[in-house]
Formats: structure tokens, sequence, C-alpha cells
């Protein structure tokens, strides 16, 4: 009967007074990422169940021996998917490229090296996307227009 009752209570997402944060609402994110020590610096490939709760992990130093030798936190790149099988054989992939192909894969789409984590966390806009809207709709149909 105790240990049915240590189950359950263990289950139970929030005891009485406990305080929930702002990520707590959302589903977890399936991912595989790199995080980084600065730009051009020493780069950490992961996989994670939960984007969030890793990456607050990276931020308060818990993560693995790499991770904190290295001071890996500053989320650069992540891939989101639906299975974490398909994570897994991603970051395989990544892990097997060479240096050089890592670092394009995140000027690509982060250009600055900026951190991505407070985007997740719904703190700032996406750093991602240019300020100036050049690749909206109203910007592609003005081209077409324009002919160029």
């Amino acid at each position: 009967m105790v240990r049915s009752n240590f189950r359950f209570s263990r289950l139970a997402p929030l005891g009485r007074g406990a305080q929930r944060s702002a990520m707590d609402d959302k589903r977890p994110l399936i991912a595989t990422y790199i995080e980084a020590s600065r730009p051009f610096g020493v780069v950490y490939i992961g996989m994670t169940n939960n984007l969030y709760r890793r990456g607050s992990e990276h931020r308060a130093g818990k993560g693995g021996a790499f991770t904190q030798r290295h001071r890996c936190n500053i989320l650069v790149w992540y891939q989101p998917f639906e299975r974490v099988t398909s994570a897994i054989r991603r970051e395989k992939a990544l892990k097997s490229w060479n240096r050089p192909w890592k670092m394009q894969l995140i000027e690509q789409r982060n250009p600055e090296w900026q951190d991505l984590f407070p985007f997740l966390r719904g703190e700032a806009p996406d750093p991602r996307l240019p300020v100036d809207d050049e690749c909206g709709v109203q910007a592609f149909l003005a081209r077409l227009k324009g002919g160029g």
C-alpha cells in the first residue's frame, strides 16, 4: 500500500503550494541541438526529449561533464522532431560530421550565433529572422510585380 502511494505521488505533477514555471505549460520539445561556448568555440551536439528542460540544465551547469568543462551553454541550433528515434539518428549523423560542416550548419540559420533559448521560452523574438521582413508575403508579391 505504501509502495503504490509512493508511485502515484511521484506521478503527481505538482504538490500543494508548488510553483509552476511558464515552460511547464508547453509540450516537451523532442530535438537535436547544438550548444556552443562562444561563437566558433567549442560545440556540443545532443539530443533530448524536452529541450526546454535540457536548456535550463545547461544554463544551470547541470549538463554532462563535457558541457560543464567547456561551458557550452549557448543554444545556437536545434531541429525539432516528432519521434525520439529520428532525433537520435540526426544526432549521430551530426556527430560524424567534420567541424567546418557543423559551423556551416549553424551559420546558415544563425549567423550571429545568438542564444536561441530565450526565444524558446517566449521571452524574446526569434533572432534567426531578419528585422526587416524581406522574405515575407508582401515582399514576395512586390518582387513578383517588379519582375525581380
